[in-house]
């Protein structure tokens, strides 16, 4: 079994990418965009397991409305950097049925994980599902038609973490977001 690559090592030769301010003023703006555009939905707030804890909670502080929230854990990665087939550990309690859901999460990239959430909320009886997302990597391997309708911050085509997105399980606690 070879050793897990440290996460002290990979920020030695990584690129700070956003620092705490701009990703908490991104927060911010996605907290009052989001607020205007679902006042009086009282959405189910679903966070997206291990990535979008960090985010949805800050998240969670900037919202102005009224809404719910409970929790999604499904994975293609399982500590990896490249995913594989979905497992879903936990869906979520609440009934969603009728509901407009938001679904937060760190990061679209290709967006396998988040289609399949998606979907499986529609399959409950969600009226709206709505995506939001810290950051979002501009290329075209995304899921056909999967689109985030609230993006933070856009970062580069390389393997990030910090912030919720996980170096080997290590490093979502980083206050700014790095690239390899």
């Amino acid at each position: 079994m070879s050793a897990r690559p440290q996460l002290a090592d990979a920020l030695k030769t990584a690129d700070r990418i956003h620092d705490r301010a701009a990703i908490l003023a991104a927060t911010a703006r996605l907290g009052r965009e989001i607020s205007a555009d679902l006042d009086g939905e009282h959405p189910v707030v679903l966070t997206v397991l291990h990535g979008g804890l960090i985010f949805s909670g800050h998240l969670a502080t900037e919202l102005s409305i009224e809404c719910e929230f409970d929790y999604v854990h499904a994975t293609r990665y399982r500590g990896q950097t490249s995913g594989g087939a979905i497992t879903w550990l936990a869906r979520p309690r609440t009934d969603l049925g009728g509901r407009c859901v938001l679904l937060v999460d760190d990061i679209l990239d290709e967006g396998h994980t988040l289609s399949e959430i998606q979907a499986w909320c529609r399959s409950a009886g969600a009226r709206a599902v709505k995506l939001a997302v810290l950051c979002r990597k501009p290329h075209d391997r995304v899921v056909p038609g999967l689109v985030a309708d609230y993006v933070g911050l856009l970062v580069p085509d390389r393997y990030v973490f910090g912030f919720g997105m996980d170096f080997h399980e290590q490093g979502r606690n980083l206050d700014a977001i790095y690239a390899l």
